[in-house]
């Protein structure tokens, strides 16, 4: 038995040792042919990280209209389910009137000696009991009759105005939610863009922001020269006048001001400065007035930038605007060039 055992245990031993080869020539194959395991990606250029950074924050600033837009939406339904709560209150108030009047008038009856099974109905606390027998009201008498009808209207008409509001509530939880994720991709999207930017040496970092600056020549200066183009009409001239005010002031993406500002945020208090209701968005902006082509811009135009119409600034004549750029970019005066032009709106 002993020198059958021996033979086994060599074979055994040499057929591990031929796998054991086998797995490391594999595993050598398998590192030959993915170098990304063994080896960290390159890190990107300055170069790429600039155009990876303007990326985003285009992304981010898509983002924040579409962030704008469910704010305001959620603020209006919010407004709704508030008032149609109210209305119904108040509905309830007068029928409660209604239906005291009517408990009176059987309490008198009970006294003198009965009440008509036609009021005992219309006083029942079940509304859906009292519809169904409603049409019995009648014997009750001319002016009883009609006290009930109207009982039964306000039941109905209250019955409405709670369904509204709950149907203003599930609108209102879909804008929430909306809301809720336009603020987490705008998050998302900036988080990265510092992220990308802390990759940068010092020299490179210097050198984005010197570009940024060039980008924006002057931007912080509040008495860089007028237009020489006149605005078409007062109203639009105190809105640049406001513009110009804004000048420096951060982006704040979600931001109307007084101290901060994002894109539509900026135009929209500039022309509520003259005493101009605009909407909250850039896509809603550019249908709050009259279009008008590029070569036709006067100071007070709203212009757009972008396919999406994602971008917003407000003319000052002399093919510039000022709008509030990006994070990090404050509001400043920057050429029409400087971004893919999508259109003009003259305001009323």
């Amino acid at each position: 038995m002993a020198a059958h055992r021996k033979p086994r245990q060599r074979l055994t031993t040499a057929s591990a040792a031929r796998t054991a080869a086998t797995l490391a020539v594999a595993g050598a194959a398998t590192a030959a042919v993915l170098p990304g395991a063994a080896h960290a990606d390159p890190a990107p250029t300055a170069k790429q990280v600039k155009a990876q950074v303007d990326r985003l924050y285009r992304e981010a600033e898509v983002a924040t209209e579409k962030y704008n837009g469910a704010k305001s939406e959620a603020t209006a339904a919010a407004k709704s389910v508030d008032a149609l709560r109210d209305e119904a209150a108040r509905r309830t108030a007068r029928l409660n009137t209604a239906r005291d009047v009517l408990g009176a008038y059987a309490a008198a009856q009970y006294r003198s000696g009965g009440i008509d099974p036609s009021v005992q109905l219309a006083l029942s606390s079940d509304p859906d009991q009292y519809l169904r027998r409603a049409t019995y009201a009648e014997r009750a008498g001319e002016r009883r009759a009609a006290e009930v009808r109207s009982v039964r209207r306000q039941v109905a008409e209250i019955a409405q105005v709670r369904a509204e509001a709950a149907g203003k509530l599930t609108e209102l939880a879909s804008r929430q939610a909306a809301l809720k994720e336009h603020r987490a991709t705008v998050r998302a999207k900036l988080a990265e863009a510092r992220r990308l930017l802390a990759r940068l040496t010092p020299a490179e970092r210097a050198s984005y922001d010197a570009a940024e600056e060039g980008r924006g020549a002057g931007h912080a200066d509040r008495s860089a020269p007028r237009s020489t183009v006149a605005a078409p009409h007062s109203r639009a001239a105190q809105a640049v006048a406001f513009a110009y005010s804004a000048l420096g002031k951060p982006y704040v993406w979600g931001a109307t001001g007084p101290d901060s500002f994002d894109c539509s945020g900026l135009t929209q208090a500039a022309w509520r400065a003259a005493g101009v209701s605009l909407p909250r968005t850039t896509y809603t902006q550019i249908n709050a007035g009259q279009r008008v082509a590029r070569s036709q811009l006067a100071p007070g135009d709203l212009v757009f930038f972008y396919s999406g119409i994602s971008h917003v600034g407000l003319y000052i004549g002399n093919g510039r605007m000022i709008h509030a750029p990006r994070p990090g970019a404050p509001v400043r005066i920057a050429p029409l060039d400087e971004m893919p032009f999508a259109g003009a709106t003259r305001v009323a």
